[in-house]
């Protein structure tokens, strides 16, 4: 469904040094800086970016929002949540573990990147 997914930060490079580590404990490659000073982390399933915001004014994190990334089990999800700690994010919703939505049964951990965003890293347990 998405081409895309690009976050405003304030700090491109204490957020790629965050986004490096969480993501590679999901098995990606490090994130590219371009020209412009964006860094993408490319997949074949999409693209995860971090900009400056284009307009000059400061990023902010949008109230009610969460990006999702897939693991492939619940110990990635679990490293994703320790490297995303270890490395200047903060706790928010309830530790990494099983979560039931109706007839599905998650395996989520929830961070807060260096910018204040609602990250998740999810794992489809049936």
């Amino acid at each position: 469904m998405f081409s895309h997914v690009m976050l405003g930060t304030n700090d491109i490079e204490k957020s790629k040094l965050f986004y490096d580590a969480v993501l590679a404990a999901l098995g990606h490659n490090e994130g590219v800086l371009d020209g412009n000073g964006r860094c993408f982390y490319m997949t074949k399933a999409g693209v995860f970016a971090l900009t400056l915001p284009i307009n000059g004014e400061a990023a902010t994190c949008g109230n009610g929002m969460t990006i999702g990334f897939k693991a492939n089990n619940p110990e990635a999800v679990e490293a994703f949540h320790a490297a995303g700690i270890a490395n200047g994010g903060t706790e928010c919703e309830q530790p990494p573990g099983l979560r039931e939505a109706g007839s599905r049964k998650l395996y989520l951990g929830y961070l807060r990147d260096p910018s204040g965003n609602k990250i998740c890293a999810t794992h489809f347990v049936a």
